[in-house]
């Protein structure tokens, strides 16, 4: 079995080699249709068939261009990206993270979108979007998806406990949970252990990983030291669920709230339409969104996240018209409305949010918390600062290293990526 799946696995990365070569290499006559390549990292099962049959809508309507569809696991695009740009055969077109747009950008990979096709109604994007996807003054991608994370919570547990709103600050949700546990027999709450989860407590405290501006690291600062402790204290007292620190925990606490063996948890709206497969969500309207509680600090909020659309520099003209044309299209009011309806991902223009978008009470809910939402700092080594937090944060969740020692690690790796950082 081992040697077969290896065998899958390497027949896998040749073909994806093979269709990585964006202009260079793409099998065009000179009397026929361009053919681009886009790496689209959605999810292969619930998102990609949207995008593919949006594809034959666009080569119906734009005949002088083929696009070569690629689906790339999404824990792997980057790195994956990252070498095939460096060695001139990247796709001509990038489903990209936020986190990666300034990245690539920094590295030249990326092409500046400003005053192209496909930038030509960039006044309907929401504002923040936008400088989410610019590096030093110039646009490198237009959002597709946005999403940001939320208080997700099981209406009818809620309500059986006699809770009639969502708690606003980290201190109610203590409270909540262990009344949902007096009146349900469930836990109230089960928090993950992942870095990016855990932003909000930073944000509660009015603090980051980094100051960028000032370019010091604070993840070692007393607010950070605040923020994370109080993540900690979520993992014990009554109705709190445990810490889950093996490798499944992300789908332990899926599993266990949409089947109503927790009330509620933090998530985003990528798991809309698993929410709904759920036992607890058959009816929809039982699904509850708010605002990330606050901190002492009185702020609320989460990490801006999602995905921007942006075109291979390295790709020739021809490539890159072609390439900015489709950018277009994907990104258009109509098109996202589309993604919108089947996918249940939030769109990143106020025109793509339709009375029949807003029908999907997840869409709706999560609409409500956009404003919320804490755009990243335009810092190309941004994302890779989780990394180290998610090294030590399960180690200090399960008890096996202090908070302060956790820190201090995570301080310590943390500048090594940022050396021009103080502490």
């Amino acid at each position: 079995m081992r040697r077969g799946i290896a065998a899958t696995a390497l027949a896998a990365s040749l073909a994806l080699a093979a269709t990585a070569c964006g202009g260079s290499d793409s099998g065009d006559k000179a009397d026929g249709p361009v053919t681009i390549t886009w790496w689209d990292t959605s999810n292969a099962t619930n998102e990609a068939p949207t995008y593919q049959a949006l594809i034959k809508q666009f080569e119906a309507a734009n005949k002088d261009v083929k696009v070569n569809y690629v689906n790339v696991q999404f824990d792997q695009a980057q790195n994956k990206f990252d070498t095939a740009a460096g060695s001139k055969g990247a796709p001509d077109v990038l489903r990209s993270e936020v986190g990666w747009t300034p990245a690539f950008a920094k590295k030249g990979y990326f092409l500046p979108l400003d005053g192209t096709e496909a930038l030509a109604e960039k006044d309907k994007f929401q504002a923040s979007l936008i400088q989410q996807a610019q590096y030093e003054g110039k646009t490198y991608g237009v959002p597709l998806v946005t999403d940001t994370l939320a208080l997700v919570y099981n209406k009818q547990l809620f309500a059986k406990a006699g809770i009639t709103e969502a708690p606003k600050t980290w201190d109610d949700l203590k409270k909540d949970a262990a009344t949902v546990q007096d009146k349900t027999g469930v836990d109230g709450y089960w928090g993950s252990t992942q870095a990016y989860y855990a932003q909000s407590y930073l944000y509660g405290e009015d603090t980051d990983t980094v100051d960028a501006a000032g370019k010091k690291i604070t993840v070692n600062s007393a607010a950070a030291k605040k923020a994370y402790g109080t993540w900690l204290s979520l993992f014990d007292g009554k109705g709190l669920h445990k810490a889950d620190t093996t490798a499944d925990a992300y789908a332990h606490i899926q599993d266990a709230f949409v089947n109503g063996k927790v009330a509620a948890i933090i998530q985003g709206p990528w798991e809309i339409t698993n929410f709904y497969k759920g036992s607890a969500f058959k009816d929809k309207a039982n699904l509850g969104i708010a605002t990330v509680p606050a901190g002492s600090a009185g702020k609320a909020g989460a990490p801006t996240g999602g995905h921007n659309l942006s075109v291979y520099a390295g790709s020739d003209a021809a490539h890159q018209k072609a390439a900015l044309k489709f950018v277009n299209f994907m990104t258009s009011a109509k098109t996202q409305t589309q993604i919108a309806l089947k996918n249940s991902t939030l769109p990143t223009r106020d025109d793509a949010y339709t009375a029949e978008v807003k029908a999907d009470p997840g869409i709706a809910g999560y609409q409500t918390v956009l404003p919320a939402a804490q755009p990243r700092p335009a810092l190309p080594e941004y994302s890779s600062l989780w990394g180290p937090l998610d090294t030590e944060l399960p180690k200090i969740a399960a008890g096996k290293e202090s908070l302060d020692k956790g820190l201090s690690n995570a301080e310590t790796a943390i500048a090594k990526l940022v050396p021009d950082f103080s502490k």
